[in-house]
């Protein structure tokens, strides 16, 4: 978001969270809210060391359906942002200060000039294979990385935050729309929950992702947890396959690009038989993509019963016969979109 033409004072909880962290410096803090996002208030702030990005999450979010989550989560951000970056160096914002009492999360601000958001360049059309690739190998690092160190898991005991922001307001909301499917939907939560491998980000989309000039950098850690990395890599698939309803001219390229993303991330499994995560990541796509119409969160770009008809026409059948294959669902979604 560019900078308005004039900057206001910001709000107290956030000067108080910097003089507290020692970021505030001398002189009178101003600055501006950032839009886009529905869990936190974010501002852009200017401070004597240059400007900063500080977001405080909220109890309740910002969506038609009563949707609340506790606040404390993004004290567990900052800390997939260190450990993210310890796996990908630069693959998060550099963490400058977590006020826990006041749930101010204070981050190095990423001019967009540098960093462009990924969901912007795949809105316009173009469908890098080589970022897709990228953000691929990145996750692969990163759940890789964690896998490889289970004493994290202590750390990231959020079981109970990823459950009330991500499993129920998707999966089980999407459950009680569809009775049809709800106990295929309810079987993934299981499988979701029993699979505790590798640190999860939970919201691993477009619009958190940065095209960086040293590669993607992942934003908005708010869901992170200790789970199942099944989870991240169908999550961000799903959004490659749902662009295809918001850019149909694209939609080759988009499909190019989920096969190149999803082929380089399996590449990079080697802490648990690839296969495997695949089978997991094959059967939860269909119900995130069907959670996207039908669950807490829709996507703001399917806005016709068109659109929508034609995820339920692909996903529900997915979630009545599950396929072990990520590119089964690509050529699935493919052919729906072809009739």
């Amino acid at each position: 978001m560019p900078a308005p033409e004039a900057s206001a004072p910001v709000p107290a909880a956030f000067a108080q969270a910097l003089r507290e962290l020692g970021l505030a410096g001398s002189r009178p803090l101003s600055g501006w809210p950032l839009t886009g996002g529905v869990s936190s208030d974010i501002w852009h702030i200017e401070t004597d060391q240059g400007p900063i990005c500080a977001k405080r999450a909220l109890s309740k979010l910002r969506v038609a359906a009563d949707w609340r989550a506790p606040i404390e989560r993004n004290r567990y951000e900052a800390r997939w942002m260190q450990v993210a970056n310890e796996a990908v160096p630069g693959c998060a914002p550099q963490v400058l200060g977590q006020h826990g009492e006041l749930g101010v999360l204070v981050m190095r601000f990423l001019p967009p000039s540098d960093y462009p958001l990924w969901k912007q360049v795949l809105r316009a059309g173009h469908a890098d294979l080589a970022t897709a690739r990228a953000v691929g190998r990145m996750l692969a690092r990163i759940h890789s990385h964690s896998a490889a160190r289970p004493e994290l898991a202590a750390q990231f005991d959020t079981g109970t935050i990823f459950f009330d922001i991500r499993l129920e307001p998707y999966l089980l909301a999407t459950a009680r729309r569809h009775p049809e499917v709800a106990p295929a939907l309810e079987a993934l939560v299981a499988a979701t929950q029993a699979h505790a491998v590798a640190l999860v980000h939970g919201d691993v989309s477009p619009k958190n992702i940065l095209l960086g000039p040293q590669g993607p950098v992942l934003l908005d850690a708010e869901c992170a947890w200790w789970g199942d990395p099944a989870f991240d890599i169908a999550f961000c698939l799903n959004h490659l396959l749902l662009k295809c309803l918001w850019n149909p001219p694209a939609t080759d390229a988009f499909l190019a690009a989920f096969d190149a993303l999803s082929a380089t991330y399996l590449q990079g499994v080697d802490w648990e038989p690839c296969a495997a995560l695949e089978r997991r990541a094959a059967a939860l796509l269909p119900g995130l993509l069907l959670a996207r119409v039908d669950g807490k969160s829709p996507v703001e770009y399917i806005d016709s019963d068109a659109q929508r008809d034609t995820v339920r026409r692909v996903a529900v059948p997915l979630l009545r016969k599950p396929v072990a294959r990520l590119q089964a669902i690509g050529a699935a979604w493919h052919e729906e979109l072809e009739r």
